[in-house]
């Protein structure tokens, strides 16, 4: 059997969870359809995420569909959790972009699928919300094409749009005037077909033109748009109709070396630590030592030696106890308690590239309302930071406080309200700031020569001159009279210094 790891990534309220929820009713997964607004969704499992209707993190379920286990990602829409969505791309192999018919494509919409070509990730876009009032079909179809710069390739129609008895029909390549079109379209990016219709006129195999269409949409040439309703469930047979068909699965590599990416770290009842990894060749077994590897600055690298004590599997909805994991699955690693964001298992992955989201550009102070709690806070913040290494926890030493970069308001308060429910440490935050980015903006050398001052001091100098534009901070280090000793801590030094500017 082959494997999907499938995301759904949408723009807020375009009915991502919904779809996710009808999706899984589809295939059995589960036995009724949940419902946001009732907070009895299958993937929202957080109490904050089922009071306030949205989704704040990402949730694995898995269905069978035909001869293709899917691992289906859902990912938070509000563009404060959009770290979230970056850290699950890393791990997806396709991409489902959901588009409310009525709203059509928004500002999150454009920035999720230049993240997905970033990625180089192929995509199906899922129109939904054909039932609702002022739904779209041929207008939003332009829209797509132009305002995403994307290839849309129309998979089905709609009768009575914009009312709730919307009825969705599939195409296929077997009806002689849809075949046309494909053709068509396809042609535009394969001259040997324009041959091969010249050639034969209309006597290509039908086989040929579905084989086709799956490679281009596989190379990121061609996007299928499907219509339809999560809430009503107009569509969603359609589309899961056309899932196998051109998204077939990764090849298997479970006979090559291990690599295998954490993506996400969660936390049990216990406290346990648990960290969800994508294993992309190789095997895992319960009880095996494996190297982990962690990038730290500079291009440098740390390794351990870990032993895991527990795999559990997502299968048909459920997760399952299993001795082994293999290349394409998306499994719950235990007894790794070392295990953060972005580690490697075994060797690093090739070809996985991945989108970079612009980092927070809010700064707030984080105060516990009785000051005898702020080493808790401390200590729960940290453990938040472990899912979420972007909140960048900062401690000034100056004037002693603690400072959280965010990236809008709705993340402040589902931090307040976590401290507050999982912790029962109550918790206040000063109004947020603008995070003040300084940059180079010419060369620049210091030094200071052998026989200063003090007798004991060692000589150093730094040079420092402005890099590619969001490239980071690069340190690279010349040998000299230095001893070797001296440089970790020269560079360590430097990191720390440069976290404030002379500005902020």
């Amino acid at each position: 059997m082959h494997t999907l790891n499938l995301g759904i990534l949408a723009h807020v309220d375009a009915g991502k969870t919904s779809l996710t929820e009808r999706i899984l009713f589809e295939t059995g997964v589960i036995a009724d359809v949940g419902r946001v607004d009732h907070g009895t969704t299958q993937t929202d499992t957080l109490d904050l995420e089922r009071q306030r209707g949205i989704t704040i993190q990402s949730a694995v379920a898995s269905f069978e569909l035909d001869n293709l286990a899917v691992n289906l990602i859902d990912t938070p829409g509000h563009s404060d959790f959009i770290a979230e969505v970056g850290r699950a791309l890393q791990v997806l192999d396709a991409v489902i972009v959901v588009i409310s018919a009525v709203e059509g494509v928004q500002s999150q919409t454009r920035r999720l699928v230049q993240a997905v070509k970033a990625s180089d990730i192929p995509l199906l876009i899922f129109v939904n919300k054909v039932d609702r009032t002022g739904a779209r079909s041929d207008d939003l179809v332009a829209e797509i094409a132009h305002g995403l710069d994307l290839c849309p390739l129309v998979m089905s129609t709609v009768s009575g749009i914009g009312t709730r008895s919307a009825m969705v029909q599939q195409r296929g390549v077997s009806e002689p005037a849809f075949a046309d079109h494909v053709l068509d379209v396809l042609a535009e990016h394969n001259d040997d077909l324009i041959g091969r219709y010249l050639a034969d006129g209309d006597d290509i195999p039908t086989s040929l033109l579905q084989t086709e269409l799956a490679r281009q949409v596989r190379d990121r040439l061609v996007v299928p748009v499907l219509f339809g309703s999560a809430i009503t469930g107009a569509g969603v047979p359609e589309l899961l109709r056309e899932l196998p068909r051109l998204l077939p699965g990764i090849d298997d590599r479970s006979g090559e070396a291990l690599s295998g990416v954490v993506f996400k770290i969660q936390r049990t009842a216990r406290g346990e630590k648990v960290g969800l990894v994508r294993v992309y060749s190789g095997r895992l077994t319960i009880r095996e030592h494996v190297t982990v590897r962690r990038a730290l600055t500079a291009g440098r690298e740390a390794c351990y030696d870990a032993r895991i004590t527990g795999i559990e599997r997502y299968r048909s909805g459920a997760v399952e106890t299993v001795s082994k994991a293999h290349a394409g699955d998306v499994v719950r690693l235990h007894g790794i308690p070392e295990l953060m964001i972005g580690d490697v298992l075994g060797t690093v992955p090739a070809g996985t590239p991945v989108a970079r989201f612009p980092p927070p550009t809010l700064e707030s102070v984080i105060r516990a309302n009785d000051p005898a709690d702020t080493p808790p806070m401390y200590a729960a913040l940290e453990q938040i930071e472990e899912q979420d290494p972007l909140i960048g926890i900062r401690r000034n030493e100056r004037d002693a406080t603690i400072s959280l970069q965010l990236y809008g308001e709705v993340q402040k308060e589902v931090i307040e309200a976590t401290l507050l429910a999982e912790y029962g440490i109550p918790v206040r935050f000063e109004p947020s700031q603008t995070i003040c980015i300084e940059r180079v903006t010419g060369t620049g050398e210091v030094g200071e020569e052998p026989g200063g001052e003090n007798p004991f001091g060692v000589p150093i100098s730094f040079r420092i001159e402005p890099g590619p534009h969001e490239s980071g901070i690069a340190y690279q280090r010349e040998l000299g009279i230095v001893p070797l000793g001296f440089y970790r801590q020269i560079e360590e030094t430097v990191f720390a210094t440069l976290e404030e500017g002379l500005l902020g």
